[in-house]
Formats: C-alpha cells, sequence, structure tokens
C-alpha cells in the first residue's frame, strides 16, 4: 500500500509540473506576441493612478514628504537603545528629545 501511495504522489506532483511549466511557457510566448505587436490606435494613453495613501481628503497628490529620517551615528544609537532598556527594567519612562 505504501509503495502505491508513493507512485500517487510523484504522479501527482509530475502532472503538477507539467501544467505549471506548460502555463509558464505559454505567457512567456503570449508576453513576446504582445511586446513586438504595436499598440491598437483606439487605446488612449493612460496616467498612472497614485496610490490613496498619497492622496489627501480632496483627492489631490500630497506633495510633502511622507517620512523623514535623520542619520543618527552607531554610538548616539546605541545609547538610546541602552537607555530605552534600562528603562524598561527599572519601570521609568522615556521619551525621545526632539
Amino acid at each position: 500500500m505504501l509503495p502505491l501511495l508513493h507512485l500517487l504522489y510523484v504522479l501527482a506532483f509530475t502532472i503538477l509540473a507539467v501544467v505549471a511549466v506548460s502555463n509558464m511557457l505559454r505567457n512567456m510566448v503570449r508576453l513576446g506576441t504582445d511586446m513586438n505587436r504595436p499598440p491598437s490606435p483606439n487605446k488612449k494613453p493612460q496616467r498612472p493612478v497614485p496610490h490613496p495613501e498619497l492622496l489627501d481628503d480632496s483627492g489631490d497628490v500630497i506633495n510633502e514628504p511622507l517620512l523623514v529620517m535623520r542619520s543618527i551615528s552607531i554610538k548616539d544609537a546605541r545609547d538610546q537603545l541602552d537607555a530605552l532598556y534600562d528603562a524598561s527594567s527599572s519601570g521609568e519612562d522615556v521619551r525621545e528629545d526632539g
């Protein structure tokens, strides 16, 4: 019974592998033919739609930086991490000065 299950497993895996490879080859051929085909004249060029997080409440694109990072030295980062670790073990609340 056990060799039959192994054979069934190998057969199922082979079928899935053949389907996956044939699908990949079909998609590659279709992509190649689509790249060589000239664009149809009835299609209008579309403007790229920005991500919703880049829009404000009225739907306009935000023109300000969303994340500003400042560079700090390794020593400063280590000191801040040590202070956080010490504060968490003693129960104090450490606030970042900025």
